[in-house]
């Protein structure tokens, strides 16, 4: 069946207007990029709920610090370089306070292609997995997102939230719960390999397991939806019945979800070999999306070399 492919990043504002219907503690705060994350759509019909700070990321953060120690619930909705690294000194500060704050990170790892690398957020993971009280959340379509920033409601707490600007497949029906610290093993035709993949990365990871499945490997593939707290149990068990592991970010190999799936494996004594399909530890450059993804090496066709290196 072909696949149909969507951006997440177009509907957030759509989904947060659905949700402050039925919800009146709401609010939005932007940082000028309103247009480019959609909650323009939410300043349309909730004007009165939407704050609008320009460029002054540090300040927005604050705000929402404020509104939430006031009984609001904040959503701080930006490019993901801006909404957790500009402002890691006040997100740190907000999740020691355990404060009920929501940010949603678009344009993800190297989703905004042309801006280049000052606009490529290849450590948000990295930065955000660090900190205490906060839970990482990276769904995959829109109703994994919806699902995700209705779960995000009911937490009362920090959550990060990771969502493409890029196209991604469309996987889940339209009904789907979202539970923190789930992982959803979509594929299984066999015992040689496991991909395992974040949901900003989906398009490749299909891209991927369907460029084996055509070379005679039988492989798994595991959407790992939440970050953290991750499925630790998930990832030993089907790492237990495969020869490998292949994992596939829109990060940097450093410190994201490579790393994570290394540390579980290491800590179970867990002895298959281990690639990490991402950015090598490096700064990206402009280019249009699909390519620059292809240059750092996140795509099918470079996970299929990697694979054919371990000669399984």
């Amino acid at each position: 069946m072909e696949r149909q492919y969507v951006s997440p990043r177009d509907h957030i504002g759509n989904i947060l207007n659905v949700l402050a219907e039925k919800n009146d503690k709401i609010v939005v705060i932007d940082s000028d990029l309103a247009s480019s994350v959609t909650t323009n759509k939410f300043q349309e019909k909730n004007s009165g709920r939407f704050f609008e700070m320009g460029i002054a990321e540090q300040n927005s953060m604050g705000v929402a610090i404020g509104l939430a120690t006031e009984g609001f619930i904040p959503f701080y909705v930006n490019f993901a370089i801006f909404s957790t690294g500009t402002v890691w000194t006040q997100l740190r500060q907000a999740c020691y306070a355990n404060l009920n704050i929501k940010i949603i990170g678009t344009h993800p790892g190297m989703d905004n292609g042309p801006d280049g690398a000052s606009h490529h957020a290849l450590e948000d993971i990295a930065l955000t997995r660090v900190l205490p009280n906060l839970k990482v959340f990276n769904p995959i379509d829109i109703n994994d997102l919806k699902g995700a920033i209705i779960r995000a409601l009911e937490i009362d707490g920090p959550v990060y939230i990771r969502t493409a600007r890029d196209i991604v497949p469309k996987v889940y029906p339209e009904e789907v719960g979202y539970v923190e610290g789930t992982a959803d093993l979509l594929e299984n035709d066999g015992d040689d390999l496991l991909l395992i993949f974040e949901g900003t990365a989906a398009k490749q990871a299909y891209d991927g397991f369907d460029v084996l499945r055509e070379k005679g490997y039988k492989c798994k593939l595991m959407n790992i939806r939440s970050i953290k707290p991750v499925d630790k149990e998930s990832v030993v068990r089907e790492a237990k019945a495969v020869k490998g592991i292949i994992t596939v970010e829109n990060h940097t190999v450093n410190a994201g979800l490579g790393g994570i799936v290394s540390e579980i494996i290491a800590e179970e004594g867990i002895g298959i070999p281990l690639r990490r399909i991402g950015v090598q530890d490096q700064f990206t450059e402009s280019g249009k999306t699909e390519d620059v993804k292809i240059k750092y090496g996140l795509c099918g066709n470079e996970i299929l070399k990697v694979v054919e290196k371990l000669k399984l």
